[in-house]
């Protein structure tokens, strides 16, 4: 799908070939003075002044063909206050107004938004538009192939606009891939998605098999994938858009393309939604396609460990001992807490460059889900500044997480009688035990662990990918560079070197 910003008046706009015309309406509108000859504002003040259209957010008013306007459809949508949080609302009834037309050209027209509702608009257009199609033998495929966005000043929202372009490319690919069945988004399938990426500007991608892996010595990782037919792959993602010298920031996906629980089998019912098992990893990809469409002075890795967990006669068992690639030791008293295994491994390999940060994403723990339901994402981390960057960004990106505790004491439930650790430590607090076992593998880098159980994807009715914590983790690296930019010269060296108050 094409998006276009222009400078436009709502009469410009109004002039337009296309098939509908999206007029957004914040509440500052209705006092607004209007000029002569605007026949679409005009309308819309009408509209408001007959009460035509309720007062309340994302009320929508459709029209057909009216006088003196080129689309055919017309949906007049409140805004509320034109927050972007509110646009986002707005837009996303805007396009459900409009859902079963044929719509092939959108306008829509912002007038002065601020940058931030430019941005949500154009999100909320790429998503409500999605649809999936790879496994459907007589699917419908996006319609819409062209939008244009109106604005008062086409330069003042720029930047943000092409943000939320590339926030919705990100989106779009993390949500294809996660969505894909097991069979069609294998580990083989998913590193060679990153390949095409790699061909990008600014990228490279290396992707490690079963024998480099061993060669690492990743026993926690090899010991997830050996119960599968499918060999496990390692990628390897870098996005370099600062000095080589530059200090990476690194994100570690989870890849699990499919999770069966392995020998602690899960129950059957709705265990089809554990192909989204790789949410993390997805979300990894879009946000690399999404740094190669903006291009920040940053540098970046990303890590991907993926494989199956299934529950073949080689399967890891569980009271298996698995050492890791740290060196420490893991009973695995429960097979279906896999994502921990694999991720820790990743965390060790991280070290090695010495980043700024390392973040991990993963849909890791049921707990977290009964803890925060489908509307934040929980964050862990060893930073205050950290995981204060990524609140941040998670509120700016409409993409909200929430800190979660860290105490030492949680990690008292992973204590082993016959392993450095075991992989769980019971029911109580999950989430964080969980994070507690990942922490052990960072050693004194500034990490945080974004778990996504409950965010990735939506079950019933609306089931499917959702492509979170894409918007959270662009606008933490967009963040990012432009601090490596203030930074003093001196300062630039890896984050683990300087003095950073822990938790």
């Amino acid at each position: 799908m094409d998006f276009e910003l222009k400078t436009l008046t709502s009469h410009q706009a109004a002039s337009l070939a296309a098939d509908a015309l999206i007029l957004l309406w914040p509440d500052r509108a209705d006092q607004a003075a209007v000029g002569p000859g605007d026949p679409l504002t005009l309308w819309a003040r009408g509209a408001v002044a007959d009460q035509d259209i309720e007062p309340a957010l994302a009320s929508c008013l459709l029209a057909h063909r009216l006088p003196g306007v080129q689309p055919r459809r017309l949906v007049l949508v409140r805004t509320g206050n034109g927050s972007g949080r509110t646009t986002h609302q707005a837009v996303t009834a805007a396009m459900k107004a409009l859902a079963g037309d044929a719509v092939k050209r959108l306008v829509l027209v912002a007038g002065d938004a601020e940058a931030a509702a430019v941005s949500a608009a154009v999100r909320a257009v790429s998503e409500a538009s999605y649809r999936y199609i790879a496994t459907k033998s007589q699917a419908k495929p996006r319609v819409l192939q062209k939008v244009v966005v109106g604005v008062a000043d086409a330069a003042a929202v720029r930047q943000a606009f092409d943000q939320g372009v590339a926030v919705a490319q990100g989106v779009e690919l993390a949500r294809e891939w996660a969505n894909r069945p097991g069979n069609h988004a294998t580990p083989t399938m998913l590193a060679e998605a990153a390949r095409q990426l790699g061909k990008l500007p600014g990228m490279s991608v290396e992707v490690l098999g079963p024998k480099d892996v061993a060669k690492l010595g990743m026993g926690a990782f090899m010991a997830v994938a050996q119960g599968s037919n499918e060999p496990l792959r390692f990628i390897v993602l870098k996005y370099q858009g600062a000095a080589k010298s530059s200090v990476p920031v690194v994100l570690v996906g989870k890849g699990i393309t499919f999770d069966t629980g392995g020998i602690s089998l899960k129950p059957a019912p709705e265990m089809d939604e554990m192909k989204f098992d790789m949410g993390g990893a997805a979300s990894v990809l879009g946000t690399f396609a999404a740094l190669a469409r903006l291009r920040p002075a940053l540098n970046v890795v990303g890590l991907i460990p993926t494989c199956e967990n299934m529950p073949d006669g080689r399967a890891v068992k569980p009271g298996d001992v698995v050492t890791s690639m740290s060196g420490q030791t893991i009973e695995v008293l429960n097979t279906d807490a896999e994502g921990r295994l694999i991720l820790c491994d990743a965390l060790t390999y991280a070290q090695r460059f010495k980043p700024r940060a390392v973040i991990d994403v993963a849909t890791l723990t049921g707990a977290c889900v009964i803890a925060l339901g489908g509307v934040r994402s929980g964050l862990f981390s060893n930073r205050d500044d950290l995981a204060q960057a990524l609140s941040d960004a998670g509120e700016a990106a409409l993409d909200p997480c929430w800190r979660m505790p860290l105490d030492d004491e949680y990690a008292e439930g992973l204590k082993s009688n016959f392993a450095d650790m075991g992989n769980v430590a019971g029911r109580q607090a999950g989430a964080v035990t969980a994070a507690k076992f990942l922490q052990k593998f960072v050693g004194d880098l500034p990490w945080a662990h974004l778990d996504i159980a409950g965010v990735a994807w939506k079950g019933g009715a609306a089931k499917g990918a959702t492509g979170r914590p894409v918007p959270l983790l662009l606008r933490y690296l967009l963040d990012e560079a432009d601090r490596v930019v203030r930074e003093p010269r001196k300062a630039r060296k890896p984050a683990s070197a300087r003095t950073a108050r822990k938790r």
